[in-house]
């Protein structure tokens, strides 16, 4: 019974996002995505009280998602520094894949935003920190600050045309933290 409704309630999640992806938000309704989904609109209801509460479901998959990604690279590198550069290209590079799109920039406004924005500056302060303690990063400004200052320069990739530029702003983040005896 448990696996049968996380089919659903994935399917649903899914096929939402798929649609906005080809309709745009404002042209899905909760018909839509049940007839999409291959579900009744009752069935619907049970899982989700509106067409935000899918979206905003869905998004905090996504970020689950990204925070996996994130933890996946930073085990893969075992020199503190590698790890602290290739998290925040990582983190450049989610941010660089999602710029455009209308389902990210409706979501990005939402409530739930905070706890998304908070869960993936604390992973990034805890690498800064790590980073710091061994004297890879500068210990004049607190890792929180760090993080802060990270996630809002690397939140730029969004904006960037290409992979290279994401680079030399993951680069240029990299001498803003970087220790100056390092």
């Amino acid at each position: 019974m448990d696996a049968h409704r996380r089919a659903v309630r994935e399917a649903t999640l899914d096929t939402t996002a798929a649609l906005v992806a080809r309709h745009g938000l404002r042209a899905v309704t909760m018909s839509r995505i049940a007839q999409e989904t291959g579900i009744g609109r009752a069935t619907l209801y049970k899982y989700f009280p509106d067409v935000e509460a899918i979206l905003v479901a869905w998004h905090e998959r996504h970020v689950a998602g990204h925070l996996r990604r994130l933890t996946e690279v930073r085990g893969k590198h075992g020199a503190v520094a590698e790890r602290l550069e290739a998290v925040l290209e990582a983190y450049a590079t989610m941010a660089h894949e999602q710029h455009g799109t209308e389902l990210a920039a409706s979501l990005h406004r939402g409530e739930h935003i905070a706890q998304a924005r908070g869960e993936v500056h604390d992973f990034i302060r805890d690498v800064l920190a790590e980073a710091a303690a061994v004297g890879h990063v500068r210990e004049d400004v607190s890792s929180d600050e760090l993080a802060h200052y990270c996630t809002h320069a690397l939140g730029a990739a969004s904006t960037m045309r290409s992979a290279v530029a994401v680079r030399r702003l993951v680069m240029v983040t990299m001498a803003g933290v970087a220790s100056p005896s390092a």
